[in-house]
């Protein structure tokens, strides 16, 4: 004899939005509904009350599991590529204002780091121009600039991690560090310290940077130290 339900819930879902996120058990980038619902209370398959509302749920497209609103909070892979290059990008022209750019192996050293982290077309005019330009924009950061044909910043340049700097700095990392593990968070701060050694011991004022950059991303201050001392262990150039 055939199994008859004789009470059970139904649930009749409604989309309401959808877009692209991470989706956890996919474990990549999807598409997905943002459904809402109202249960129904239903008697040999007929609905007889209502049971309340059910959701709002994000629906994957691919593997149809349901997942709540904060799945919204981890960024797609093409989101966090942005954020991270976006990142190297913001602490490479910090320590260009703090360090100088009249030495050629910082430059090379900075375009390096940028190119890495996704922007390939890079030039070391391209990184010029913008640090000209911050420094001109008072509203942002503050100090003098010395243009590149010619010129340099030295360590007069761009305020060295002063409030506004401080601020960029935090802005692009801080959104970012909870979607770095450890390892990750620590290969940031380290690819701003070999631009800074480039060119020899890091100064004071590439050191404050440095340090800005491991409070933005988390890290323990003595972990900041033991990875800046690494660094500077592993350079060719030695107190």
């Amino acid at each position: 004899m055939r199994n008859v339900c004789v009470v059970g819930v139904r649930t009749s879902w409604r989309t309401v939005a959808d877009g692209e996120f991470f989706c956890p058990d996919c474990g990549g980038d999807r598409n997905y509904l943002r459904r809402t619902g109202r249960r129904r209370l239903l008697v040999l398959g007929i609905p007889v009350l209502a049971r309340g509302d059910a959701g709002p749920v994000l629906e994957c497209s691919a593997c149809r599991g349901h997942f709540g609103l904060d799945a919204l909070d981890h960024p797609t892979t093409v989101r966090l590529s942005t954020m991270l290059r976006d990142a190297v990008h913001t602490v490479t022209l910090a320590l260009l204002a703090a360090g100088g750019t009249a030495s050629r192996t910082v430059r090379d050293a900075a375009v390096t780091a940028v190119r890495k982290a996704g922007s390939a077309d890079c030039t070391e005019d391209q990184l010029l121009t913008l640090l000209a330009a911050l420094a001109a924009d008072t509203g942002r950061m503050t100090g003098t600039y010395e243009a590149a044909t010619g010129g340099h910043c030295g360590h007069q340049g761009l305020d060295p991690c002063g409030t506004a700097l401080a601020i960029e700095l935090h802005e692009a990392l801080e959104p970012l560090a909870p979607h770095l593990a450890p390892a990750g968070r620590e290969s940031l701060l380290l690819q701003g310290a070999r631009i800074a050694l480039a060119d020899g011991p890091c100064t004071p004022a590439e050191r404050k940077v440095l340090s800005t950059v491991g409070v933005a991303l988390a890290l323990d201050p003595e972990d900041v130290d033991r990875l800046l001392a690494a660094a500077a262990r592993s350079s060719r150039y030695r107190r």
